[in-house]
């Protein structure tokens, strides 16, 4: 097959662009040829055979949400002169205007415009209004990407009923997003020591952005007043982060501790004893994924797409991100029960092998695989029909 894919970036270290990165991976693999519209490739895929990237450069522009239709516009130019030579093209929500033959949907902004945790509902000022414009004007136009892609593929079963509220959009294939199981897996000899974490204590992880409330450290803090003995240790940038001062407020500094950006988040999830998410926005978040890969019970909420898998076996997922009440129940009884601790680990790395980023491209190239033929089939039958030049019968 010649496949052509629309993203802005192929990289590891990105949620969208990491699912890209290994769909491409597994496609060079089995020797189709890819075509890239992105900003960035990762440097390894480019040393692979039978990848061709197509450069859609948006350096300069001050903002995301121009970057954005500069990349549309961009890309849909360059889609123009060359989609013929393509068995079929997947794009990532609204991201060009070209129609497409898959579209698969990270993100679904007509429902963050309506959830509660919107920056626009808590910040009234410049940034606020920022990402009221931002979302607003994604989910216009993430709908007409939608009405012009033959195939959708949610990431979550979440993702799809929200797609399903304001289209009826019959060809809907879920795929949800994978895990490296040999970068993430258990290891409990991992010493605590290398970031100065306490021995012998219950160790909770939070992992993701603290500048944002989305993610909903606040609620994680807040419910860890009344759940004596637990320690926290959150990764993820500090600049610019309310946390750390709602740690001081809340008189937690001792059992909270900040270790900043990382890069070494498969080792020190290691030494955790379970994660805690309770986002209250997410489609299919990787970072969940990583950590039952790691083989760790998982707390989070309904809100988050990842939340299909861990169900009752891997972990406990709370009514609502601000049920403080839920929330603390669940960390104290995974602080304290250390035989459903372990129950709920084995439990959780059995589901992430299951999600193994082999499978998960694997179901992308098999949908590949039939919507290409299901093009030739329509251009065979196409083919076929008898045409009519317009000859009139003369009744003789």
């Amino acid at each position: 097959m010649d496949i052509c894919i629309v993203t802005h970036k192929l990289l590891k270290g990105d949620g969208q662009a990491r699912v890209n990165y290994e769909i491409v991976n597994e496609v060079l693999k089995r020797d189709h040829n890819v075509a890239v519209l992105a900003s960035y490739v990762a440097p390894d895929l480019l040393l692979m055979p039978n990848i061709k990237w197509i450069k859609v450069s948006v350096k300069g522009w001050p903002t995301q949400l121009l970057k954005n239709q500069i990349f549309a516009i961009i890309s849909t130019i360059l889609l123009l002169f060359v989609k013929k030579k393509y068995d079929l093209i997947m794009v990532n929500g609204f991201i060009t205007w070209v129609k497409s033959d898959i579209n698969a949907v990270h993100f679904v902004h007509s429902s963050w415009l309506k959830s509660s945790a919107h920056p626009f509902r808590l910040r009234k000022n410049i940034f606020g209004v920022y990402q009221l414009l931002f979302t607003y004007i994604n989910s216009i136009f993430e709908k007409i990407s939608f009405s012009r892609s033959k195939h959708l593929v949610p990431v979550s079963e979440k993702v799809k009923d929200e797609i399903l509220e304001f289209t009826n959009h019959t060809n809907l294939h879920v795929i949800m997003n994978g895990v490296n199981t040999r970068e993430f897996y258990p290891d409990k000899s991992m010493s605590r020591q290398k970031w100065s974490l306490p021995e012998n204590v219950p160790l909770a992880l939070f992992a993701g952005d603290i500048k944002s409330s989305r993610k909903n450290l606040d609620s994680i803090l807040k419910a860890m007043v009344d759940v004596e003995g637990l320690h926290l240790v959150v990764a993820g940038s500090t600049k610019g982060s309310p946390y750390l001062k709602m740690a001081e407020q809340l008189e937690l500094q001792n059992r909270v501790q900040f270790l900043g950006f990382r890069n070494d988040i498969p080792n020190l999830m290691k030494c955790a004893d379970f994660f805690v998410f309770p986002s209250r926005y997410e489609a299919c978040t990787l970072v969940v994924l990583e950590a039952l890969a790691s083989g760790l019970p998982v707390i989070t909420t309904y809100e988050s797409g990842v939340s299909e898998l861990v169900g009752s076996k891997a972990g406990f997922i709370i009514s609502h991100p601000e049920d403080l009440v839920g929330l603390g129940r669940a960390m104290k009884l995974l602080s304290t029960d250390d035989n459903q601790r372990k129950w709920l680990s084995i439990n959780a790395r059995e589901i992430a092998e299951e999600q193994s980023w082999e499978s998960v491209a694997a179901k992308y190239i098999k949908l590949f695989e039939e919507v290409s033929s299901e093009k030739e089939l329509m251009v065979d039958v196409n083919k076929r029909k008898p045409k009519n030049f317009g000859v009139r019968n003369s009744g003789k």
